[in-house]
């Protein structure tokens, strides 16, 4: 058994602004942990047996709480993890509409469906729930990323557990009591103070049945191998190097504005921002000049002042890996239109940067860059611009900008190799529609019925005709 009261057996949230330390989170020892789950089980079998309409109720009154919470919860995400205070606002009005839909959605979602069979008997698929589920989250979005999984998995009637990022440990188990406050049952949803060695003995463990991630694409595969090595189904949310296209028919004005919200969004760390701007050749320098000029003119600073476009990254060796991924693409032939140099002073802030002239073998071609780094790439025309938004290891989201709508809809059917494709704007996600990729952006959806359906036994029951 651990020793809880052992100095490393804690874990500290930090200011990302300030560089504060915030409060310190003693870890369970291995008893806690196993005495957790029984509960969370134990609480399943309660639920799994209320009807989808008490449940949808449950959860329609959780997105009423986050609301009535909101300014409080969205102040803490913005301590924990340096996002401005505004989006931090949007991402608990994103939370209350995914429990307002899953509550109004779920009940047809998971209904019994009759099938009539080739022989004349009749069948019943049930679409019963499996048990425990287990989620390990990231920090950029410290609400949302729980919510996401949880909401449509309990809307299943699963029961949850959560393993937060460490840096956004406050906000989780604010997620919990505000659960608890609107009348879902204790335990249910349990947020586990655990380390690395902890979770993996928790994917092993009987009572958990499944297993949904979200992170890196490196994170990823060892955490679907570990669940795969125990037979428990896994859904992957990964990174992801999501291109915008900007035709040669592109309406510039809008794709500059709207390109540099999809990139600095969220102080840039979102697996959806728009992180490569492939550009046709023939709008390449009226875009560039725009973009460069926007870019330059995004101020950095404090997230919780209005007037703050860019917040600070959310950790200090965060924005060291994202500096060091800029200076070896300079060096191998990328330009710094914008940005590019480590500020210094308190604060694990980075400029919105622009690089120009990125080709194959340059971290700003192949990687993933986690922060406010935007990678301009030239095409020779509109057909070559989907060729290189498709030359990526990444397939998760992505956009096209045309003004001709029915095009880039073809195109985004037809070609783009993604999970996700937003024309002429950019999203995040939206409760009504699937989330997720394809390729190292992992598999499964999330959103829009998908999720509810992820972790659930499609029961096959027949009978005589």
């Amino acid at each position: 058994m651990k020793d809880t009261h052992s100095p490393d057996r804690a874990m500290t949230t930090t200011n990302p602004a300030t560089e504060e330390v915030i409060d310190t989170y003693p870890l369970m020892s291995d008893e806690e942990m196993h005495a957790a789950l029984d509960a969370c089980h134990a609480a399943f079998s309660d639920w799994r047996m209320t009807s989808h309409e008490e449940r949808g109720k449950v959860l329609k009154a959780i997105g009423a709480k986050l609301q009535e919470r909101k300014d409080e919860f969205a102040a803490l995400m913005t301590r924990e993890m340096g996002k401005r205070l505004e989006d931090s606002r949007d991402e608990i009005d994103l939370c209350s509409a995914i429990c307002d839909w899953t509550a109004k959605a779920g009940p047809e979602v998971l209904a019994d469906e009759t099938r009539e069979l080739q022989d004349g008997r009749k069948g019943v698929v049930s679409k019963s729930p499996i048990g425990v589920i287990y989620g390990i989250q990231p920090w950029n979005f410290p609400a949302y990323q729980a919510v996401r999984y949880a909401i449509a998995n309990l809307m299943a009637g699963n029961g949850v557990l959560l393993k937060h990022a460490e840096i956004c440990t406050g906000s989780g188990l604010m997620l919990r009591d505000i659960f608890e406050e609107a009348g879902l049952p204790k335990n249910l949803f349990t947020v586990m103070l655990i380390d690395h060695d902890q979770s993996d003995e928790l994917i092993a463990h009987e009572l958990v049945r499944g297993v949904t991630m979200t992170g890196s694409a490196k994170s990823g595969s060892i955490i679907a191998a570990k669940a795969g090595e125990h037979l428990k189904k896994t859904v992957m949310e990964l990174g992801s190097n999501d291109a915008y296209l900007v035709l040669e028919d592109a309406d510039i004005d809008l794709a500059v504005k709207t390109c540099v919200a999809g990139r600095i969004y969220n102080n840039g760390q979102t697996c959806v921002n728009a992180k490569r701007f492939v550009v046709a050749d023939k709008v390449y320098d009226a875009f560039v000049d725009g973009y460069v000029k926007a870019m330059g003119e995004v101020s950095l600073g404090d997230p919780t002042k209005e007037d703050t476009d860019l917040g600070p990254m959310a950790r200090k060796d965060l924005r060291e890996t994202l500096h060091e991924q800029v200076e070896k693409s300079v060096a191998k032939g990328a330009k710094i239109a914008v940005g590019g140099t480590m500020p210094e002073g308190t604060g694990y802030y980075y400029p919105a940067t622009v690089l120009t002239e990125v080709e194959p073998g340059q971290p700003a071609y192949d990687e993933e860059l986690f922060g406010p780094v935007a990678s301009v790439i030239r095409a020779k025309d509109d057909e070559d611009a989907m060729r290189i938004a498709n030359d990526s290891r990444f397939g998760l989201g992505g956009g096209i900008f045309s003004k001709d709508e029915d095009r880039a809809l073809e195109l985004a059917k037809q070609h783009f190799d993604t999970g996700m494709v937003f024309i002429n704007h950019f999203n995040l996600a939206t409760p009504e529609m699937p989330f997720g990729g394809v390729k190292d952006s992992g598999y499964g959806r999330e959103h829009g019925g998908f999720g509810m359906t992820e972790f659930i036994n499609a029961k096959a029951i027949t009978l005589p005709g």
